[in-house]
């Protein structure tokens, strides 16, 4: 369990990253959602303990940030930039990592490694020089590397950075096997990598914590609040963008979902949001 407890960070020039940010992460999987720049590698980077807070408190299963190395040999991290060595092979890498881990019986890591390289689909590429490998290979690696030792909490900030859809996929689902009976936190931007694997959501947006709760309490915040016309192209100009969710041209024209506490234009009728509508919803009047 994570327990995050009033938690802030400011930069030079008192420009506030996180403000009195308060969340329990308990074991399972859940989302931390936001646009970029909302604050959540700041909070990733508190929690693996590279980053010192301004106030507040931290404890990862009753250990707090105070003894980092306490905290650091019971998780798994991968941050949402990452860099390995270009002239190691990935296999090397990987035993290198678990040399790191504190993993010394060389038998039973180069057997939990070879299993990580067939998870992550990289068993054909794993002696191959890291620096040949493309931009999804290297997030995979970096994805097994976060893993290795099986971590009894893991952290991952935009993993699926990078990946095609298939490995999209493979990974969440990998994550959901991974989270049983263990805390992993899922930092994302983009709402289909939480939708079907996540318990909990949390919602943070320039620094400060909007909602958190079930996927279920996400979309409500869309009820009443979004609406569908069918547009011709001169409607559809004239329409104010920031109200736009997603459109789709049909022969009618453009079928358009919209945002708005009142109808957007003539027309619209109210629908049921999704779990989308729910975060853009609560995105946007969190802006006005």
């Amino acid at each position: 369990m994570i327990t995050i407890e009033h938690l802030s960070k400011t930069y030079r020039k008192g420009k506030w990253a996180l403000l009195d940010v308060s969340l329990t992460f308990d074991k399972g999987m859940t989302g931390l959602l936001g646009p970029n720049g909302a604050g959540k590698t700041t909070l990733m980077r508190i929690l693996a303990t590279l980053l010192a807070p301004t106030s507040g408190q931290v404890t990862v299963n009753g250990i707090s940030l105070g003894r980092p190395e306490e905290i650091r040999s019971m998780l798994g991290y991968l941050p949402q930039h990452f860099h390995i060595y270009p002239q190691m092979t990935g296999r090397d890498y990987l035993d290198y990592v678990g040399v790191m881990k504190g993993l010394t019986d060389p038998a039973l890591r180069r057997k939990e490694i070879s299993k990580l390289l067939e998870m992550v689909n990289l068993q054909e590429k794993a002696d191959k020089k890291v620096r040949t490998y493309s931009g999804g290979m290297k997030q995979r690696i970096g994805i097994a590397q976060a893993l290795l030792g099986s971590p009894d909490v893991l952290i991952v900030d935009e993993p699926t950075s990078g990946l095609d859809p298939q490995e999209r996929v493979r990974f969440r689902n990998m994550l959901t096997r991974f989270s049983i009976n263990r805390t992993v936190l899922l930092s994302t931007h983009i709402v289909a990598d939480i939708e079907s694997n996540c318990r909990k959501v949390a919602v943070m947006n320039q620094g400060s914590l909007l909602m958190t709760g079930d996927l279920e309490d996400l979309q409500a915040c869309g009820e009443g609040y979004v609406w569908e016309a069918v547009l011709s192209p001169a409607q559809f100009a004239a329409v104010d963008p920031a109200t736009i969710i997603s459109t789709r041209t049909v022969p009618e024209g453009m079928i358009c979902r919209l945002t708005g506490d009142e109808p957007p234009l003539s027309g619209a009728v109210r629908i049921e949001p999704t779990l989308e509508d729910g975060y853009l919803a609560l995105l946007r009047r969190d802006r006005e």
